[in-house]
């Protein structure tokens, strides 16, 4: 058999296994095996490409594997899971790279050896142009992968709460501290948006046209990576989860355009996978936060000027409790809800939080967990620290599923999380108006583990505080549940 057969059907395979892949990615109890299918599906794609492209010997490909492998593995070891966030943003930046410098060394391949591809080629290039699939394909590849890298750097800064301290004018005053995950709204960022896109459209119908593409394709290149910083700078951090998923199907597109460059079938099916589903991603976590698409780039999500101050909400109307009290509040429950939020993710309390939750049901008390769908920093954090914890995922109950039950919840835990769990997102007029939430303030009692009052993302305070069935347990999070464990034991 032929290398090029043996190549097709690995890419075939390989196809296969990404599609089984992602199925497997949909539910948790197939995530693992999911996630393993698709890295064997890469690995085989990989060697398949370099193995029979004839582009470089063994002995890089192995080198390459290997030094790929470390660095994945370290990474994945390393970073803590309140960093996974940020980790999927800069592989969505680094995959956007990839593809640009792909198609921009097989631009220069084409006009300095007349050969379009690396691949067999069903048309050659011409000598007064390229071919129009692969022209457009590079252009596409460097806009799109432009734009990922640099919208997908700015996300990482803003996940990662990197802050800009600027020197005070005047001697005596403090400097001031300006924080990414804020939105930073540029003056007039809408025409100079307008006119970054005009520009890269008409450096995209040079780089398509052009006898001489090659400046042509890296101004298209510089210029679409400004693009991407002034789109994702004026989105606030509130609205990350959704930005993330929104990336991550632009590098799937900008890999897509890079397989048609190369001609590469399994980079084109691979790609076509990842830019779909992160559009589908993309359109439940809108759902999910009763926001579309349009109003998460182009407008803020925080408190205006008229919304009400903490001090108005909270006055003389928190009531804080302790790790004792809530154990007497287990002695007569029969069914207790946690609702975990970022604040479980920072503290690193999913393991004391399962511990609690196995001593309840000793007592014969069922314990479920409510999960809204942008809790945490990406879709699905909550479930993935949850699952890490070995905590059954059919405890795990969707918000549609708990919000129907919940006022017959006798207590109801609610770790980190804010915005999710804000009544005032009922209310017209404000900043989170309309965003489905878990009605917790339904339950006959609400316990609120927080270090301090502080609002969520939106920037607004949360009245569930103040409310009548609610008590608020001021501590970190994994040292809050370890106090509960210790009480629910003494008593």
């Amino acid at each position: 058999m032929e290398g090029s057969s043996i190549q097709n059907l690995a890419y075939l395979l390989a196809s296969v296994l990404f599609i089984l892949g992602i199925k497997g990615l949909t539910h948790p109890r197939t995530a693992v095996r999911g996630n393993l299918t698709s890295a064997l599906a890469m690995l085989l794609a990989v060697v398949a490409t370099l193995a029979f492209s004839h582009i470089i010997s063994w002995p890089w490909i192995i080198t390459g594997l290997v030094l790929g492998s470390v660095i994945g593995t370290v990474m994945a070891v390393k970073v803590p899971m309140t960093g996974m966030p940020q980790m999927v943003a800069i592989f969505n930046g680094f995959g956007g790279a990839a593809s640009f410098f792909v198609a921009g060394a097989e631009l220069y391949r084409a006009l300095h050896t007349g050969e379009a591809t690396t691949q067999p080629a069903s048309e050659a290039v011409v000598q007064a142009g390229l071919q129009t699939q692969f022209a457009l394909a590079t252009a596409a590849a460097g806009l799109i992968g432009a734009v990922t890298l640099l919208g997908s750097f700015v996300a990482y800064a803003k996940l990662a709460e990197f802050s800009i301290t600027l020197k005070p004018k005047n001697e005596g005053d403090k400097p001031r501290k300006i924080w990414l995950s804020n939105a930073l709204l540029v003056p007039g960022r809408h025409v100079i948006n307008a006119a970054l896109a005009i520009i890269c459209i008409a450096l995209f119908v040079f780089v398509a046209t052009s006898d001489s593409p090659q400046l042509n394709y890296w101004l298209l290149v510089a210029v679409a990576a400004i693009l991407g910083v002034m789109i994702t700078i004026p989105i606030g951090g509130a609205d990350m989860p959704v930005v993330i998923a929104l990336l991550n199907s632009y590098s799937g597109l900008a890999a897509c355009a890079t397989g048609f460059v190369i001609n590469n079938n399994v980079l084109i099916i691979a790609g076509s996978l990842v830019g779909a589903s992160g559009l589908i991603l993309t359109a439940i976590m809108c759902k999910a936060m009763n926001r579309s698409l349009v109003n998460v780039i182009f407008a803020t999500l925080g408190g205006g000027s008229d919304a009400p101050s903490a001090d108005d909400v909270y006055a003389g109307k928190v009531k804080q409790t302790s790790a004792e009290e809530i154990a007497m509040l287990f002695d007569t429950a029969q069914r207790v809800v946690i609702v975990p939020g970022y604040g479980m993710a920072v503290s690193q309390a999913q393991h004391a939080v399962r511990e609690l939750a196995n001593l309840l049901e000793e007592r014969d008390i069922t314990v479920e967990f409510g999960i809204h769908p942008v809790a945490g920093r990406m879709p699905g954090h909550m479930n993935v620290l949850l699952a890490e914890a070995n905590i059954d995922y059919d405890k795990l109950l969707e918000m549609d599923v708990i919000n129907s039950t919940l006022e017959t919840v006798d207590v109801c835990l609610v770790i980190g999380a804010n915005d999710v769990v804000n009544p005032v997102a009922r209310e017209e007029g404000s900043a989170i108006s309309g965003m489905p939430i878990i009605d917790v303030d339904k339950c006959r009692t609400v316990v609120v583990i927080k270090r301090s009052l502080s609002p969520g993302f939106a920037g607004i305070p949360n009245p569930l505080f103040a409310a009548d069935n609610c008590l608020m347990f001021f501590n970190d999070g994994k040292k809050a549940f370890t106090e509960l464990i210790e009480a629910v034991k003494e008593g």
